[in-house]
């Protein structure tokens, strides 16, 4: 049995943590040794995802200080369990005390009440996305390996915030390309490329849609418009275009991975909405606490660290499956 706290194989994320416990924090495990880690940029890293940034992030100002326990030494990796936390300082538990007997809708409240019989209402506990830091900090230290391969990850956000009226939240996307993952990448058949990485980017919080390369645009168009043509370049077999999205029958065909994430908007609104709690009864939840009006620009490192991390176990992977 597996309660899904864990992702990746041979290189992979245990996470731990709610948003108003102690601490959040992660077991790195299968990361190779030798590595140099630069642990500035890593903070870096995890700087970009962080609250309390102004704009449309949440107000509640965390310094997602990264503490590391294990497996790094003298800025190095041994190949063993690599052990972090992240402690949480500007927790306000008492924001929430209202929510502790109601089901926010659109929320994972009553979902997490109905599997569990019991729920942490404190900012959503497990269910929060300050859970994500975990992540960041694991995709970090696998960009920094896949860059020495010559493998990069970049996504940028897309949404529209001037048409977000006061009280209300927006949704919007997120692009990511990674370039430089060589051909045969990827497994056969449940294992396939783009479906990990469809099944981590559609476990990030508020995470509502997934494309790769053309995705539902392939709709649109008849096969003889989206056929990628095999020509060779530079004295490599490569394609004319990539409409697939450079995975093609789940394994990577040498072209950039492109891949888009949907975002819904946030599910708490700066104004009354109607709840119901656990005896049934309406109620109205008045506004209260810290919370983004958009999710997508703090998205943005998030995606890329699921990426790296799908990418890096992939490689892993096809490096142990073939002399």
């Amino acid at each position: 049995m597996t309660h899904k706290n864990r992702i990746g194989n041979l290189f992979s994320l245990t996470s731990f943590g709610e948003s108003h416990g102690p601490a959040i924090g992660g077991i790195i495990d299968g990361m190779p040794a030798g590595v140099k880690i630069d642990l500035e940029r890593l903070q870096q890293e995890v700087n970009r995802r962080r609250p309390g940034q102004g704009g449309v992030s949440s107000t509640r100002n965390e310094v997602d200080e990264v503490e590391i326990l294990s497996g790094i030494m003298d800025g190095v990796t041994l190949g063993t369990p690599i052990g972090f936390i992240i402690r949480n300082r500007d927790q306000r538990s008492e924001d929430y005390e209202h929510l502790k007997d109601v089901y926010r809708p659109s929320h994972a409240d009553f979902t997490y009440q109905a599997k569990y019989g019991i729920r942490d209402h404190r900012g959503g506990g497990r269910a929060s996305a300050r859970e994500t830091a975990t992540r960041v900090v694991a995709g970090a230290l696998a960009k920094q390996v896949l860059e020495v391969m010559g493998i990069t990850i970049n996504a940028q956000s897309i949404t529209n915030l001037a048409e977000v009226p006061q009280g209300d939240t927006i949704g919007g996307v997120v692009i990511c390309i990674i370039k430089g993952v060589e051909p045969g990448i990827g497994e056969p058949v449940f294992g396939k490329l783009s479906a990990q990485l469809a099944e981590a980017m559609m476990s990030i919080p508020a995470a509502k849609g997934f494309e790769i390369g053309l995705g539902f645009d392939f709709v649109n168009h008849r096969g003889s418009e989206v056929l990628d043509k095999w020509v060779v370049k530079d004295g490599k077999i490569t394609t004319e275009t990539n409409h697939s999205g450079g995975i093609q029958g789940g394994i990577s065909n040498g072209n950039d991975i492109c891949i888009k994430v949907a975002f819904k908007p946030v599910a708490t609104l700066m104004q009354p909405v109607q709840g119901i709690d656990k005896d049934g009864e309406a109620v109205t939840i008045e506004p209260r606490g810290r919370h983004d009006v958009c999710v997508v620009p703090r998205a943005v490192p998030v995606v890329e660290a699921m990426a790296a991390i799908v990418i890096l176990d992939n490689i892993l992977i096809s490096r142990a499956s073939k002399l």
